[in-house]
């Protein structure tokens, strides 16, 4: 069972005079999320993130297609009770400490109420807030604020947890805190839902990445298959490379280039690698490394979009 799965999940409003205008969020979207596993959507603004997470929030129903979650075919509002949510721009009453919103949001969220102080104290000191506790929230920075949404969305130890931009406005050390909350939560066997615009955070955590953009899915896959450019591999060598290799590459039309102990080779097969490779080996280099070379999440991100945007 895949703890949430769409099959050709789409969503369409209607707007204008008499509703005849169609605005298509979500278009034929289909993916399937592993129990365990930390999966992040990617999307400009406007993309369809935030329609798809309503529909499997129960919060909006499909036009067509369907969605589950922990294999409670959608919309189903019982399936809440088993899953966390942080909104991006949440917003608790500035008069209430910590402590009373997580109170509150145990409450709320159906917990027996002799377990509520213990778990309240647990979450503190998870996500770090333990010693402002008792300091009202409208004196919260917006990074504490983060935390806080964070510690909100686990109160009822959730099987599945939905994040919008939770390290946004969250310092370096904090952003890296929650990273290591989200990998425990993953081996804890909890499944972690991710939207963030900061995709350098999404690379380090993520097992799968979505790529969404105008409603359609444009690609998923692992961080390393996102973000493989193909056949240029880095090679690290000690020394310079000798005239008659760089001759030699040029002969059998090899891209290779020099910066530093590292050389960056072109190559269409693997076959090709490894005439490169003998080719050093033959003129006495000494090599230290080999490396597939990757752009990062976000090199491919944009390029995936704007190559989408190309009519």
């Amino acid at each position: 069972m895949f703890a949430i799965e769409s099959n050709a999940l789409s969503k369409v409003y209607r707007s204008g005079v008499f509703r005849r205008q169609e605005v298509g969020a979500l278009r034929e979207f289909s993916i399937q999320v592993e129990t365990g596993q930390i999966f992040s959507l990617l999307g400009p603004n406007g993309a369809g993130k935030t329609t798809f997470i309503k529909m499997l929030l129960s919060l909006a129903s499909p036009t067509s297609g369907t969605a589950s979650v922990l294999g409670v075919r959608l919309p189903d509002v019982r399936v809440r009770h088993k899953v966390g949510y942080l909104p991006e721009n949440h917003r608790y009453p500035g008069y209430l400490t910590a402590e009373q919103v997580l109170r509150y949001f145990g409450a709320l969220g159906g917990a027996p109420a002799a377990s509520i102080p213990g778990r309240v104290e647990e979450l503190l000191n998870l996500v770090g807030l333990a010693q402002w506790r008792k300091m009202k929230v409208k004196r919260y920075s917006k990074g504490m604020m983060q935390r806080l949404g964070l510690a909100q969305a686990l109160m009822n130890d959730p099987e599945v947890i939905f994040l919008d931009e939770p390290t946004d406005g969250v310092d370096p050390v904090g952003r890296k805190e929650i990273r290591e909350i989200l990998r425990d939560l993953k081996i804890r066997g909890k499944t972690v839902f991710l939207n963030s615009h900061l995709l350098s955070e999404v690379e380090l955590v993520s097992d799968r990445v979505a790529v969404l953009d105008k409603g359609r899915l444009l690609k998923v896959g692992t961080v390393e298959e996102l973000t493989a450019t193909g056949q240029s591999y880095v090679i690290g060598i000690s020394g310079s490379l000798p005239e008659p290799v760089i001759v030699a590459a040029q002969a059998f039309l090899m891209g290779l280039s020099q910066q530093g102990e590292t050389v960056t080779a072109e190559c269409r097969t693997t076959a090709e690698l490894n005439r490169v490779i003998d080719l050093l080996r033959k003129n006495g280099v000494e090599i230290t490394s080999v490396t597939k070379q990757r752009s990062t999440l976000e090199d491919s991100f944009i390029s995936l979009i704007a190559r989408e945007a190309q009519p």
